[in-house]
């Protein structure tokens, strides 16, 4: 029969098109998996379906994924035997992320295709960020800074909301007297500054070769854990107010610390005991968007500086782990699509 005299309902070429529109994308996609835990040999890049995001959550194609220790460990199955994580066929790594929203759930109001984005994946069952697209809650993502480049943009989220939230923790007023640990690092640079922003003291533990920088991030430097509460209480007779302990330094920090005093630490089975009266809490980080924005604010302000060292395409996430182990990089690792 021609074609002209061939009669499709409307109707029904509507609603086929309409299917068509609606039906998940197949495409796949590049991310890094860990089927087994082990070494970094174990480490894939695997085709995986492109996520769609649900109502009230964003697709954000990735610009870059900053690499944390946390991936380390999942890597490494320490999260899955310490109850973190469920045992998973496969799983993803990745909490940072920088890049553009691509598209967006129903329901959401924050962000639009196209926007420059940083958010955290803090989800541990969910699709990591070390790949080429990632869906977040759109309550877990904020404005990228604009003064920065994305790879850069990338090293805020994980960090930088756990330096607050530890600040947060210690409950300090302006005036007061604060010992960061692991000041060289990314979550201790962090607590230094933004130490700054609220107007505390602050006495920070670093490396010999970091001390100018973190000096000149507006504390007072230590350059040895070796004996750490005696030169503390040289300085700060008495001990500090309180401690972020970022270096996992445990009873060592503790040290530092004046009667009736607060301990933040950052991971649970270092925290020491709460002699002297003062009180040891763990900080928990979490997705925290309207707080992040505030951070990317502070970086566009210059009141937050962030430390790129090195990056690598995702085909090179071995070696990528294998320098983060290794220590003492100074600054910190990308992982770039």
């Amino acid at each position: 029969m021609p074609w002209r005299f061939l009669r499709v309902p409307w109707a029904l070429l509507s609603a086929v098109f309409s299917v068509q529109r609606s039906l998940p994308s197949v495409d796949p996609m590049k991310s890094i998996i860990v089927r087994e835990p082990g070494d970094p040999n174990v480490l894939e890049i695997a085709d995986l379906p492109l996520p769609e995001p649900g109502p009230h959550q964003v697709r954000i194609k990735v610009a870059a994924s900053a690499l944390n220790p946390i991936d380390l460990s999942a890597r490494a199955g320490r999260l899955t035997a310490a109850g973190l994580m469920p045992p998973m066929p496969q799983y993803g790594l990745g909490w940072d992320v920088a890049g553009h929203v691509d598209a967006i759930g129903s329901g959401t109001v924050r962000f639009q295709p196209g926007d420059a984005v940083i958010g955290l994946r803090d989800l541990l069952f969910a699709g990591g960020a070390q790949a080429e697209y990632v869906v977040l809650d759109e309550s877990a993502v904020a404005p990228a800074p604009t003064s920065v480049p994305l790879t850069a943009a990338a090293t805020l989220p994980l960090n930088g909301l756990t330096a607050d939230r530890a600040l947060d923790l210690a409950g300090l007023a302006p005036g007061q007297t604060l010992l960061v640990t692991g000041a060289s690092g990314g979550v201790g640079g962090f607590a230094v500054q933004l130490a700054a922003t609220r107007g505390l003291r602050t006495l920070a533990l670093a490396r010999p070769h970091d001390a100018n920088r973190v000096r000149a991030l507006g504390a007072e430097v230590v350059t040895s854990s070796d004996e750490l509460g005696a030169a503390v209480r040289r300085i700060v007779p008495g001990g500090v107010d309180a401690v972020i302990d970022a270096a996992i330094l445990g009873i060592t920090a503790h040290q530092a610390l004046r009667g009736a005093g607060t301990f933040v630490a950052l991971v649970a089975p270092f925290a020491p005991p709460p002699i002297r009266g003062t009180r040891v809490v763990v900080q928990e980080v979490f997705a925290d968007g309207n707080r992040l924005a505030e951070l990317s604010k502070l970086v566009d302000d210059g009141a937050l500086t962030l430390r790129v060292a090195r990056a690598f395409p995702l085909d090179q996430a071995r070696e990528a782990h294998e320098l983060l182990e290794a220590g003492g990089v100074g600054g910190r690792i990308i992982l770039t699509p």
